[in-house]
């Protein structure tokens, strides 16, 4: 057995019997089963003593680890937020920084808080160990200790975090297959409900940028989804309450009711709790309600559609903007101040005409999609395509027929236009 020759910290790592020195465990590493390089968990170990850190890094690498060493926990917290392990060892009696401190500013960092930290101290008061799982440890293991012990708990927790790593990643994909469900669901419903919910996104994304938002999915979402409950409206309802044109009592107590509509649709929906609330009080949120990222969210929600129904009746945004400041009714004056400086997104494109098969996702339909016939309206002029309206136009053009070429709009992200093709008719921008 092994022991270390400075008590100042208590014997630190009683060492498997059949291990006696750094140089055998050179020797044996060859009999352990090989890892696919960049595949094997990293740890980092942070301990002062120059002789425990060997020790530890050189047992680690023998069972396949990929293990990094620091003697300060500064340097540790820096090299961590370079690259994060996996698990942290961590001693507690360290100069400049303790081990106590070291896991508590891990915490604090919503990119290491989900690292898992055992610490690894001669300290054996109950109040050291309540101390460490208080600030974030996951497990305490007391010095001196045989390897095999700290092998096992090491194990245990890199199962641990791999489990909850798997079961986020399903739960993250489910939540993104049902958000793309959603907002298809808004696709089907006509192209004038897309191209409104595109616009009132950009104008939602000038808002958080300009705000300096760092985490703005939730926003960026509520924009996405805004016309859920629209999917219920006739088109030529919200056509006409959105434009500001007069309609009936009735249809606008329809038009009304789609945020209640939209929010009952996503209330259900685990993490999607806040933007069916940012839905909900879209039309009337003033910034005077309870703080937080929903009444915030509902907020830039409300000015963004604002602006954007003056803007779709032809107002030029400037006008539109005095209009917004304005409002009878309060609107928050900081997020009308990020829109000083908003301009509308002016899109490069090139209008083609292609056959069912040179279809792609993206494109959009410059006019109605029709059987051979005439009879059958298959998707409506101003439709953006995906990948099931491709399939959709496919479908009916083998059973029924359709009239083709077919116009499309062909935007290009970079607002740069090539050369023309045989099959271009013109170029613009809008």
């Amino acid at each position: 057995m092994m022991r270390s020759q400075n008590y100042s910290k208590g014997p630190v790592i009683e060492m498997p019997q059949s291990i006696t020195s750094p140089q055998a465990l050179d020797r044996d590493r060859g009999d352990q089963p090989a890892r696919n390089q960049g595949t094997q968990p990293c740890i980092m170990v942070v301990d002062d003593q120059p002789a425990n850190l060997k020790l530890t890094e050189d047992m680690l690498r023998l069972q396949g680890y990929d293990v990094r060493s620091f003697p300060r926990g500064r340097m540790a917290l820096t090299a961590a937020i370079e690259q994060s392990p996996d698990l942290i060892l961590l001693d507690i009696n360290m100069p400049e920084m303790n081990g106590f401190e070291v896991c508590e500013l891990l915490k604090a960092d919503k990119k290491l808080a989900s690292i898992p930290v055992i610490f690894l101290s001669a300290l054996n008061e109950t109040e050291d160990k309540v101390k460490a799982f208080r600030c974030g440890g996951v497990d305490f293991v007391t010095k001196p200790f045989q390897f095999e012990e700290v092998h096992a708990r090491v194990e245990t927790h890199l199962r641990l975090q791999r489990a909850l790593r798997a079961e986020r990643d399903l739960l993250e994909n489910t939540l993104n297959g049902v958000i793309r469900s959603l907002a298809s669901l808004v696709q089907l419903s006509g192209p004038v409900l897309t191209a409104r919910s595109e616009a009132v996104r950009a104008v939602v994304a000038h808002i958080a940028a300009r705000l300096g938002i760092e985490e703005r999915w939730q926003y960026d979402l509520a924009a996405t989804l805004c016309f859920i409950g629209c999917i219920s409206l006739p088109v030529e309802v919200f056509e006409r309450a959105y434009g500001g044109e007069t309609i009936s009592a009735e249809e606008e107590q329809m038009f009304r009711d789609h945020p209640e509509s939209g929010a009952r649709l996503l209330a259900n929906i685990p993490r999607l709790e806040n933007i069916a609330d940012m839905i909900r009080r879209q039309q009337t949120a003033d910034g005077t309600g309870a703080s937080g990222e929903a009444e915030r969210g509902a907020c830039m929600l409300r000015v963004a559609l604002e602006l954007d129904s003056r803007m779709v009746r032809a107002v030029p945004v400037k006008i539109a903007l005095d209009q917004l400041w304005a409002v009878p009714r309060h609107l928050p004056r900081d997020l009308l101040d990020t829109l000083r400086d908003y301009v509308p997104q002016r899109t490069a494109f090139e209008i083609k005409r292609l056959h069912v098969h040179e279809l792609r996702a993206s494109m959009i339909l410059e006019d109605d999609v029709m059987t051979r016939d005439g009879a059958f309206l298959i998707l409506q002029k101003g439709t953006t395509l995906n990948l099931t309206f491709v399939e959709r136009i496919g479908n009916f053009a083998k059973t029924r027929g359709i009239l083709q070429p077919i116009r499309v709009r062909v935007v290009y992200a970079n607002n740069a236009i090539p050369a023309p093709s045989d099959h271009t008719q013109k170029a613009s921008i809008s």
